[in-house]
Formats: C-alpha cells, structure tokens, sequence
C-alpha cells in the first residue's frame, strides 16, 4: 500500500461521513462536497492501487526472466542428450539467442513502466483528467440515483 491508496482512502471515507452528516442536517452543500471528495479519493486510491499494481509487474519481471531461462537450460540439456554434438551447438545458440531476448524484453517492460509512471506521478495535467473523469463518473452516479429508474 503506498501513499496514495492511503490518502484515496481517507479522503474518500472522509467524503462519506460528509454526505451523510449533509444529509442529516439537510444540506445540499455539505452532499456535494462529500461526493466530490467520495470521487476525488476515489481516484486517488485508483491511482495508488495502478502504482502498486506497476511497482509489483517491475519487481516480478526478474523472477519470470530467470524461469525462462532456466526453462531453455533444461530443453537444450534434453534437446543434447538426444542429438549429440550438432545439436548442442544449436541448442546453445538458441538458448543464447533467448536469454538476450528475455534480458531486452525485461529491460524494456522495466523502462516502459517507470516512463508511464514518472509521467502520471509527474503530470499535473494527468491529475486534472484523472480529477475530471472522476467527477464526470460521480455526476452521472448522483444523477441516476438521484433522477434514475429504479425496478
């Protein structure tokens, strides 16, 4: 959990007790600050759980690299028991072949992510249309439950 799972979630459980102190003085100002918060730590925490969710694919990309490779150690150690000399030539080639394509792979899903994080974390204009799209799914919710068809 880092902070922005925390902070999203106290903000949104302080939006609840907002709305419902709103609703029982019956004031509309005090409903809609709660659901803006409600909204607003709701897409913090989003975003903290995408972060977590990022940090967590980085930290296991090693751990999957090292089963491949140890994956094609034992194929090439089969594939030259069975076929002999020419074979484990070929073997060893491929094998090298495949840990360089795993270590790039690795290397790129590494730098992929910390770019998409840094420009998330770094931009403040992804807050803005992080925050719009928020308010946008709050509205709409408020909307049908306040005005929606209900069986």
């Amino acid at each position: 959990m880092n902070k922005n799972e925390l902070h999203g979630g106290a903000r949104y459980l302080g939006g609840k007790v907002e709305k419902a102190v709103g609703d029982a003085v019956n004031s509309r100002e005090w409903q809609v600050d709660g659901v803006v918060d409600q909204v607003a730590g709701g897409a913090e925490n989003l975003y903290g759980r995408a972060r977590s969710v990022a940090e967590d694919a980085i930290d296991a990309a090693p751990g999957f690299v090292d089963e491949a490779k140890e994956r094609f150690d034992k194929a090439r150690e089969r594939l030259g028991d069975a076929a002999g000399d020419r074979a484990r030539d070929v073997a060893d080639r491929a094998t090298e072949r495949a840990r360089d394509l795993a270590d790039r792979a690795d290397d790129a899903a590494a730098r992929g992510t910390r770019k998409a994080n840094a420009a998330v974390s770094d931009n403040p204009a992804s807050w803005a249309v992080l925050a719009a799209v928020g308010a946008g799914i709050g509205g709409y919710l408020l909307g049908w439950l306040i005005h929606g068809d209900r069986a």
